[in-house]
């Protein structure tokens, strides 16, 4: 696996779709945090998702993920998969996506990079050890995010 890019502009500027679950019943969402390196010997992505978000039970019930990212002719697209929920619509269809296997996953046709991942590990953030702005900027409403972590086990480029 050779992949290069800037890990900051791709999630913070650029975004990605997590995407969990089958072909058939799958979730995706957008993040714009995350992060990619090497753990226990081995390259992986860092991703962050809220128990409140759809994707996070896709997350729990599957053993691998993907990332994927896109050309910024379908931002609109993205903000549309980060702000509808797919309890309430098909956000697939509204966002004029394709999905398709990736892998023991789900990515779509649209996308020109997809990262495969297998989940090594998890955890929930604690805002006991996070600065006091970072608590007030993100977490006075809502419980912290869940950290999963996941081998890259393949990476797709078109």
């Amino acid at each position: 696996m050779n992949f290069k890019t800037d890990i900051f502009m791709k999630f913070d500027k650029d975004w990605a779709l997590l995407t969990a679950g089958t072909l058939d019943d799958h979730n995706a969402m957008t993040i714009s945090w995350g992060g990619m390196g090497t753990l226990w010997h081995k390259p992986v992505v860092t991703v962050y998702v809220k128990p409140i978000r759809h994707t996070y039970n896709y997350m729990e019930k599957n053993d691998y993920f993907t990332v994927s990212f896109y050309p910024e002719r379908r931002r609109k697209a993205l903000m549309l998969m980060g702000s509808k929920s797919g309890r309430d619509c098909d956000k697939d269809k509204e966002a004029g996506l394709t999905a398709e296997t990736a892998g023991k996953s789900v990515t779509y046709k649209e996308a020109e990079i997809t990262i495969l991942c297998r989940k090594i590990y998890f955890n929930d953030l604690d805002t006991d050890n996070m600065p006091a702005d970072v608590v007030r900027a993100n977490y006075t409403a809502e419980v912290p995010h869940r950290m999963y972590i996941g081998e890259v086990i393949g990476i797709i480029e078109k």
